[in-house]
């Protein structure tokens, strides 16, 4: 290491220029003055193309100045104005490298030449690339403490220099050594101890051998922050300390009012980050990133330094950056995303991709946890459970999950989708109605109305399942009530399913309590067709007891009862499985004239494969009854083409008595059953308008469901309860009809002359969740 010092010379030049002779007369006289002062501006260290400015500061009667370069007259200036004689300028205008020299002046006073100045090195840098310097372990230091500062470059050069900058400058020259660990040259200089009453700040530059005076370009100024005793600055990133990948953003330092200069720094750094200047209003030195990139992330803290010293290091302010990895995250609520005030909550983050830890964030930023992720085998994917207890109203608001690794805590992958959550209160709750019934057909169009005698602002409709809030304002209408009109247009198999509404104050965070749910049901297309019965008789006297029985021979979770034009919603009643079918029995004890109507009676098949489309399935995604009856019905269709010409003449004698038997059937009345036996589905429709079209009754209509169930669930169906918990689309298939009608004592109906109708059976699939095949049952 070797400190560079100026070199003092006397003023003994024989010339005046290049072949220009000294009178012996002045060669006597010279030196007989004192010898100037000479300086020069900006600076003695200064890049190309940079105006230069030298003073020579003599005594005052001097009549001609002259500036050396390098022992060389340079410039020379003859006629110094009265006023002005004691000093001279010279100016050099965009300063080359080639003009990077050792300067010095004298004077001519009335009697002889002054001595020569000192020496002047002027330094011209630019010539090369840059070098790095750092600080190692950082740069932040304690009062008193050591650093070490580290120039590295690339390419190497005979030397490297390290200046420090300020009023009292300092030079090192450093030889370079090469780093075969980083294929890097790299020289290392110790300074200290430091204080906190003045900046200390660094730069670093490299020169060859043949031009000492010629340097590169600068480093970045490396400035050592000193922890002081003065008030602390206070952070905070702008809008936000998680950012997206490629947004922008700023990082705020305010220091106190006579802060001069304030440094960022990222923990872990041996650079600076940045160096900024207080502004007003407030004091606050603005840090900017116009695309944040991975390098981003991490700790950063702030410093600021006045006449006074150093101040304490700010609060960390932790940056993370989000979007690193593409994968998305899901995030939902359970059981719903609307809690009761008091009640517990869990949230469940869940990703296809590994990540060590999930992350929960709420939007104002002032929740958030992180939990290891865990592997769920059974749905093949990695949770973590967030459980919020005794819910308030600060926890209402959008929330987010991410994942991240435990290497780069600070580096997040992109956001789950927005989850609203919403606090329900004990205001009364509101009626939820739909004028179109609870079971439609796809492509009608329904409307859901929310209405209240209380003065909600707006009311909420929410669909049990999918997170989505649609909201709007209540009108009031002629009765005094307030009301929301809710149009979800043409329905269709994703419609169906369990709604609910809320009302809100603006005023107010919570919500009312939920309105009673209401289920809309879509008819479709089901392959079976079920049948339905009544015990003991579909007229009957009021008082007594009714049974309606509904049975399969697909493998059924759940029947449905409902009544044509009852604004209850169906009931509902788990099948059971008897000598090879699926069965419900509703009974209905003691009916009155109010029970009379149409009933349905719609099933809720379990259908083993994947059902992904609302169209029949393909065979191999049959039940495995059905596929015994077709291979059955195959069998008898051979047989019975192999004998069919062995019957051949047997049938056509029986030709006349046929045509004789369908002319008695016309007049047949309806069959009598034994009592207390299923009363069978089989009329004559014709006969029976013909006969009593007043008495003729209307189709019922039996619906049969699939429900959508996760493959990995490995269970039945279970019954779609108001109550439940999962979110069910479900879609319902028109099958076949009974009527209930109340009547008196009387003859049976073959007595009076009714004729029994026909079945009216459809048929139609249900799209709804899979389920396993039953391998095991007959059906």
């Amino acid at each position: 290491m070797t400190v560079v010092s100026f070199t003092v010379l006397l003023c003994l030049g024989l010339t005046l220029g290049h072949g220009t002779p000294v009178l012996a007369a002045d060669l006597f006289l010279a030196g007989i003055h004192p010898k100037p002062e000479l300086t020069v501006q900006p600076d003695s260290v200064v890049s190309e193309q940079t105006t230069v400015t030298f003073l020579c500061e003599g005594t005052k009667g001097a009549k001609q100045y002259i500036l050396y370069k390098d022992g060389d007259t340079y410039l020379a200036l003859t006629e110094i104005p009265q006023q002005s004689n004691d000093k001279a300028e010279f100016s050099i205008s965009n300063i080359r490298r080639e003009q990077a020299g050792r300067y010095q002046c004298c004077y001519r006073g009335p009697d002889g030449w002054s001595e020569y100045s000192d020496s002047l090195e002027v330094v011209v840098t630019g010539a090369y690339s840059q070098p790095s310097l750092s600080a190692h372990p950082s740069p932040v230091v304690t009062e008193g403490g050591k650093v070490t500062l580290q120039c590295v470059s690339r390419k190497w050069y005979y030397k490297f220099i390290l200046t420090k900058e300020g009023p009292q400058k300092s030079f090192w020259t450093l030889d370079p050594e090469y780093n075969y660990s980083t294929w890097h040259y790299q020289a290392s200089q110790s300074v200290g101890p430091v204080t906190s009453n003045q900046r200390w700040t660094f730069r670093c530059y490299s020169f060859e051998s043949y031009s000492p005076l010629v340097w590169s370009e600068p480093s970045d100024p490396l400035e050592l922050l000193v922890s002081g005793t003065l008030h602390k600055p206070t952070i905070k990133a702008e809008p936000g300390p998680v950012v997206d990948l490629g947004s922008p953003m700023n990082i705020s330092c305010q220091g106190t009012l006579d802060a001069e200069m304030c440094f960022l720094h990222k923990e872990g750094s041996q650079q600076t980050w940045g160096t900024q200047t207080p502004k007003e209003p407030g004091n606050k030195s603005m840090f900017s990133i116009p695309s944040v990139s991975e390098d981003s992330g991490g700790q950063y803290r702030c410093y600021c330094y006045s006449s006074a010293g150093w101040s304490e290091p700010s609060d960390t302010l932790e940056l993370v950056v989000t979007g690193i990895y593409d994968s998305k995250l899901s995030l939902s609520a359970l059981p719903s995303p609307v809690v009761t005030s008091g009640g517990n909550m869990t949230l469940q983050c869940v990703s296809r991709v590994f990540y060590h830890k999930f992350i929960l964030t709420k939007e104002d930023q002032k929740f958030s946890g992180s939990l290891n992720s865990q592997y769920i085998g059974r749905i093949r994917q990695y949770q973590a459970l967030f459980s919020i207890d005794h819910v308030t109203a600060d926890h209402r608001g959008t929330f987010r999950c991410y994942g991240y690794y435990k290497q780069t805590p600070q580096l997040w992958s992109a956001p789950s989708e927005p989850l609203e959550i919403h606090i329900s209160g004990l205001s009364k709750k509101p009626s939820l109605l739909t004028h179109q019934g609870h079971i439609l057909d796809p492509g009608e169009s329904l409307t859901l109305q929310c209405c209240s005698d209380i003065n909600y602002d707006r009311f909420a409709l929410y669909k049990v399942g999918k997170d989505i809030f649609t909201k709007r304002y209540g009108q009031r209408t002629q009765d005094g009530l307030l009301l929301a009109t809710f149009t979800l247009g043409y329905v269709s198999s994703s419609t169906g399913g369990q709604y609910r509404c809320y009302g809100e104050h603006k005023l107010s965070s919570e919500w009312s309590a939920s309105s009673d749910p209401l289920d809309i049901m879509i008819t479709g297309q089901l392959f079976a067709s079920p049948s339905l019965s009544v015990k003991p008789n579909s007229t009957v006297l009021s008082g007594d007891n009714v049974t309606l029985l509904c049975q399969s021979t697909y493998t059924t979770d759940t029947f449905i009862l409902s009544k044509e034009g009852a604004a209850h919603q169906p009931q509902r009643m788990k099948s059971k499985s008897q000598d090879g079918e699926f069965q419900a029995e509703f009974s209905m004890t003691a009916v009155t004239s109010a029970l009379s109507g149409t009933y349905s009676a719609p099933v809720e098949l379990s259908v083993s494969g994947h059902v992904g489309t609302s169209s029949p399935p393909h065979t191999s995604h049959l039940p495995t009854a059905g596929l015994e009856m077709y291979l059955k019905a195959l069998i008898g269709v051979s047989v019975a083409f192999l004998l069919l010409f062995s019957i051949l003449s047997f049938l056509l004698l029986r030709r006349r008595r046929q045509g004789k038997f369908r002319k008695d059937a016309q007049k047949e009345t309806e069959l009598q059953l034994p009592a207390g036996a299923a009363e069978p589905i089989t009329r004559n429709r014709d006969r029976q308008k013909r006969s009593n079209p007043a008495a003729a009754t209307q189709e019922e209509i039996l619906y049969a469901s699939v429900e959508k169930m996760k493959p990995e669930d490995g269970v039945k169906l279970d019954s779609l309860a108001a109550e439940s918990k999962e979110p069910r689309d479900v879609v319902y298939a028109q099958l076949c009809s009974r009527s209930l009608r109340q009547g008196t004592a009387g003859p049976p109906p073959s007595q009076a002359g009714e004729a029994p109708e026909e079945p009216t059976v459809y048929a139609a699939l249900a799209v709804t969740r899979p389920s396993p095949v039953p391998n095991n049952k007959e059906q």
